[in-house]
């Protein structure tokens, strides 16, 4: 039986190894953990991340060829394949900090690996690392060998949260990335024939080590650029009169183009988008390449530009000032169907408020209220080092922010509600009653164009919808940027 461990038991190591040993079930697949915690909750009824149709997969490997363990040396010894799966943070510290990938984990994994092995192993990259990071990986195995021999590859994961195990099933492509010599096409077919029991030959994409590690950050940063691009267009829509739906629908509509990452909204989040590209940004420093690397900054600018302006437009449209007066947040996670609020743009947000000296009342339907403390009170890039080494505001902000279980007890004597995630129960709020209960005037801002501005009018909100023409109480008061 072939033998597969995961080092790492988080967003991708645990939903990708769950799928893989539901379509491999003569594979064993361990998904390995430092944290005890962790582990437990992947081996109870409660796993560790929300994500639709993940308990089911789970429960029907769990025990029998999937397995959840803190024992990271022994599966790591018994397996074959060894895919690493651990953080990459960006660097808060020392060279490159802000911008670089931190790759402490990495290596640590590295030599842990070649520490425990008696066998030949394949190790795959699934973390997203920089470029050539294949290259010292491999230099750590060979030079801790004792013998025994490694092949890299790199095999990058395509997620999108919320629709993990759907992408899982049916991805794409399935990119696999190794050296050009004999031993290194080899171990490129044992991983394709591992992935070939449920995805489509042609859909597996082959490449060298250095293609295919540039290849996901170029992803991200692809994608990325498009939501900035909408983003940048929505200010002028709003400046000139015109939809930016309308207008995002004119040009997907170009099968150039396509219409996919053309929504307009608050801005974008989650532990890829801006990491890849401030990676990138710092590759292309590190090999001189400085109008390149200015381009890919601009993608980030207009992300931090589309929430402050966000923010600004919150507070002058309730008569420049929002000290002591309740607004509601509707949605904390950076997308709707996950937990997930790593680099939300509603931290930014509510921060943003908060140094307004607003009183914030949060509501998302699967972020607990514990998270959406840290996060607020967590330095900016901290959220993806180890708990212990992340550094709490020491004052807190618990005063100022309260956290309650749905959306009417949110919106309760607000003067103005924020729909900062695009969950799908927002749509379909009984919005007369939430207007009879705020205070007058009442503000809706939508940053996720959601709502249906008409409506709301009707009833009596004031509303701004991002990137649309905007109601004639904010003609008057335009965002402070």
């Amino acid at each position: 039986m072939v033998k597969i461990c995961c080092i790492g038991a988080g967003y991708v190591g645990g939903p990708t190894m769950a799928v893989m040993a539901l379509k491999c079930p003569e594979i064993e697949v361990a998904v390995v953990d430092i944290s005890q915690p962790r582990i437990k909750a992947w081996n109870s009824d409660c796993l560790p991340i929300y994500e639709p149709g993940l308990d089911d997969v789970v429960k029907q490997c769990r025990g029998k060829n999937l397995f959840f363990s803190t024992d990271v040396e022994k599966h790591v010894f018994e397996s074959d394949i060894v895919f690493v799966s651990v953080n990459t943070p960006t660097k808060t510290q020392g060279l490159g900090a802000g911008k670089a990938a931190d790759l402490t984990y990495w290596e640590s994994a590295a030599r842990m690996i070649a520490d425990v092995s008696k066998s030949s192993k394949i190790v795959v990259e699934k973390s997203t690392v920089p470029v050539r990071t294949a290259e010292a990986i491999e230099k750590i195995l060979t030079h801790n060998s004792k013998g025994i021999g490694f092949q890299i590859l790199s095999n990058p994961e395509f997620l999108a949260e919320g629709t993990a195990i759907k992408d899982l099933y049916n991805p794409d492509r399935v990119l696999i990335g190794g050296r050009d010599n004999a031993a290194g096409q080899k171990a490129i077919e044992a991983l394709r024939d591992v992935y070939a029991h449920w995805v489509p030959v042609e859909r597996i994409i082959c490449t060298n080590l250095w293609s295919a590690e540039l290849s996901k950050l170029a992803a991200n940063a692809f994608l990325a650029q498009r939501i900035s691009s909408v983003n940048a267009m929505s200010a002028l829509c709003e400046a000139t009169g015109a939809d930016v739906t309308q207008v995002a629908h004119a040009v997907g509509t170009d099968t150039r183009i396509g219409p996919k990452f053309l929504n307009a909204s608050v801005g974008f989040g989650g532990s890829c988008f801006q990491k890849d590209i401030l990676n990138l940004i710092y590759i292309c420093e590190c090999n001189g390449l400085p109008e390149a690397a200015n381009y890919w900054k601009q993608v980030i600018k207009v992300n931090d530009y589309q929430k402050i302006r966000f923010a600004n437009r919150v507070v002058s449209s309730m008569f420049n000032t929002v000290s002591g007066k309740k607004i509601a947040i509707l949605g904390f996670a950076f997308k709707k169907d996950t937990g997930d609020t790593r680099e939300t743009p509603a931290i930014d947000v509510c921060n943003r408020l908060v140094a307004d000296k607003a009183k914030l009342s949060i509501y998302d339907p699967q972020v607990l209220e514990e998270q959406i403390i840290r996060d607020l009170s967590m330095a900016r890039f901290d959220w993806d080092h180890p708990v212990p080494l992340q550094q709490i505001k020491a004052e807190g902000i618990s005063e100022q922010v309260n956290v309650v279980s749905d959306a009417y007890e949110a919106t309760k004597d607000a003067h103005g509600l924020c729909v900062l995630t695009e969950w799908d129960e927002f749509k379909s709020l009984d919005f007369k009653k939430i207007f009879d209960n705020m205070q007058k005037p009442a503000f809706v801002f939508d940053g996720r164009n959601v709502v249906d501005a008409v409506k709301l009018r009707e009833i009596g909100f004031i509303v701004y919808s991002i990137g649309k023409p905007l109601d004639s109480w904010l003609k008057d008061m335009p965002a402070v940027v």
